[in-house]
């Protein structure tokens, strides 16, 4: 039987689809999770790879105890879903969070995003009552410009989401990422121009690591 070209393509594009959200792509990174031991009380910095590639957290926000759980290519979808091994399970004083990135890029809309941040908020918390939660804003990338209208709206959703509740913090590194011509500095990124080089990242430590002092 031939199966119509545009059937074809329809259900190849799905495969890709179901294969990017599946949770067990994420296996090998959370069995390293599971053997990481740390202190009560220890600040988790968790999301996609954003988080995943910051090689030098530990040196750059010092004064906390940090443990990194980033995974890379991670949605807030995969967070909720494995909210227990990234956060969880070490009782933290306070997480920090980046995601929203991938989802955008993977074509969700903000509001669907925002409801899954809203989830891994109440079982966060749930567990943790006391627990400080820092929500990092999506960043700016000239390899996902594209989608920029679509970073703002899910941005403002959720800075307007955090401040409606004490426990919540919004943090932007969109603005201080983008240039005077109002595009993201292209220096800040390694060749593929959406992870960072040190100079993203030494950004990022002087807004993020800044909250600790």
């Amino acid at each position: 039987m031939k199966i119509p070209l545009i059937t074809f393509f329809l259900y190849l594009s799905n495969l890709v689809l179901v294969m990017a959200q599946d949770p067990h792509r994420f296996d090998e990174d959370i069995k390293k999770f599971n053997k990481i031991t740390a202190p009560e009380d220890v600040v988790v910095f968790t999301g996609s790879s954003s988080i995943r590639f910051w090689d030098d957290l530990t040196e750059d926000c010092s004064k906390m105890e940090v443990v990194n759980t980033g995974f890379g290519g991670s949605h807030m979808s995969d967070l909720l879903y494995f909210i227990d091994e990234t956060i969880l399970r070490f009782k933290p004083s306070k997480v920090y969070i980046y995601e929203g990135d991938n989802d955008i890029a993977g074509d969700k809309r903000p509001r669907r995003i925002l409801r899954t941040t809203k989830k891994v908020t109440r079982k966060l918390l749930a567990s943790s009552p006391n627990t400080e939660i820092r929500y990092i804003s999506a960043k700016p990338s000239p390899s996902r410009w594209a989608y920029k209208k679509q970073y703002e709206r899910f941005n403002a959703l959720l800075n307007a989401y955090c401040n409606k509740h004490e426990q919540l913090d919004y943090i932007d590194v969109w603005t201080p990422m983008l240039g005077n011509n109002g595009r993201p500095k292209p220096h800040i990124f390694v060749e593929d121009s959406l992870h960072m080089n040190r100079q993203g990242y030494l950004i990022w430590k002087d807004i993020i690591c800044r909250d600790s002092e």
